[in-house]
């Protein structure tokens, strides 16, 4: 079975990286698309209903938690990419 996701990171390598990473290691996931743009990527998960988001925090305009905010209730499992461990604590109320 494989896992529907995406990717949401405002800096392009990132989400290159990542792509790559899980092409290599987790055959399982599909990557259905990406986004650098956090506004825009409120629209990408409404249309392709993800079972996974990658989704950054420390982003312009939008951070990742504004983001979910404004999302509302989903179907999608969150795994936060960040390279803030200050985050944690945020992310596990969550429920990341």
């Amino acid at each position: 079975m494989n896992i529907r996701a995406i990717i949401i990171d405002d800096e392009p390598n990132n989400v290159e990286n990542l792509r790559q990473l899980l092409q290599k290691y987790c055959a399982e996931v599909e990557i259905l698309g990406f986004s650098t743009k956090p506004r825009e990527s409120i629209e990408l998960i409404k249309i392709l209903q993800p079972d996974l988001i990658f989704l950054d925090i420390e982003m312009p305009g939008l951070n990742g938690f504004e983001l979910l905010n404004q999302l509302g209730e989903i179907n999608s499992e969150i795994i936060f990419v960040t390279a803030y461990n200050s985050y944690a604590i945020k992310a596990i109320r969550f429920n990341a």
